[in-house]
């Protein structure tokens, strides 16, 4: 296992220390229903790609955007599955963040509209997740990556982890490439940095997750592999790109799942980012971190997906 730190620019700590200020004075962010317009708000506001065009489709019967950018790598995909504590969030909302990456890696990009809690309450996310891999599959990509943020990494690895047991078993393609941004791997909340980073983190609380987990899993167990890939078997992963901000309490579900994910036997980069919260790298238009985390994920992505 590689451990990256990445320091903090000096124009990004007087960035941090504005936005800690505003955040402070706003209430705080509701994680149900009634928060999905602020949220896709806040999401929305990632600046647009130049090169990039968008399409509302549909992969594996279900719902999403296309993020497309010019001279893209044939047959090639990248399944993004965006954040949102699996309540909030949107294809629509998320289709510029993923329209950089899709742009920086030079491969399309597919976000779909997986169902959210507590109208599809788990496993609802998962199967969507696993539908859409193999429709891109069904529809010719041969060579697919998965990536997603916050709730979305965990999914993403939640999804690797189950594709690629599902290639030791029969026909299906195996994933070439994993990133997963802010990852929330273990919804047990287990994880040491809940409680020692919390007073550092402005944007996520323990108890919010919680209400959030409880929302999503009710009663099933909150270390299922499909909820939780921290628990699940990660034998044959393909190489992982983790990113996570030294500042948030969702440290440690990232430095423990890169330790599994190693102990399991595949490559995995796990990139720390001094003075950073939580998904950082969609804050394009503040944070010099952000493009900075965004050119590593498509250096890490484009190897395996133009070869």
């Amino acid at each position: 296992m590689t451990e990256i730190y990445h320091k903090e620019h000096l124009l990004d700590r007087a960035a941090m220390l504005a936005m800690r200020g505003l955040i402070a004075l706003q209430p705080a962010p509701d994680l149900g229903p009634r928060g999905r317009p602020a949220f896709d708000d806040l999401m929305g506001r990632t600046p647009q790609a130049g090169g990039v065009t968008y399409e509302a489709a549909e992969v594996g019967g279900v719902p999403g955007w296309w993020c497309r950018p010019a001279d893209a790598a044939p047959d090639a995909a990248i399944l993004y599955l965006h954040g949102g504590a699996y309540a909030v969030g949107s294809a629509q909302a998320y289709r510029n963040f993923v329209g950089q990456i899709a742009l920086r890696a030079q491969v399309a990009a597919f976000i779909p509209d997986y169902g959210l809690a507590p109208e599809r309450p788990f496993p609802a996310a998962t199967d969507d997740a696993g539908a859409v891999y193999r429709g891109l599959a069904a529809a010719g990509a041969s060579k697919i990556a998965i990536a997603g943020d916050s709730a979305g990494g965990g999914l993403a690895l939640a999804a690797a982890a189950r594709a690629s047991a599902a290639t030791r078993e029969g026909p299906a393609p195996r994933p070439l490439a994993v990133v997963a941004m802010s990852p929330w791997t273990d919804l047990a909340l287990t994880g040491e940095s809940m409680t020692t980073r919390g007073g550092h983190d402005p944007l996520l609380t323990h108890a919010a997750l919680g209400q959030a987990r409880n929302t999503y899993l009710g009663e099933a167990d909150p270390r299922d592999p499909r909820a939780s890939p921290l628990y699940g078997d990660l034998a044959g992963l393909p190489p992982v790109m983790l990113h996570v901000g030294e500042d948030e309490i969702l440290l440690d579900d990232a430095r423990r799942m890169a330790d599994r994910i190693a102990a399991a036997g595949s490559p995995v980069e796990l990139h720390v980012w001094q003075g950073m919260v939580h998904v950082f790298p969609a804050n394009l238009a503040l944070l010099r971190a952000a493009p900075d985390a965004l050119d590593l994920v498509a250096a890490f992505l484009r190897p395996h997906l133009h070869e």
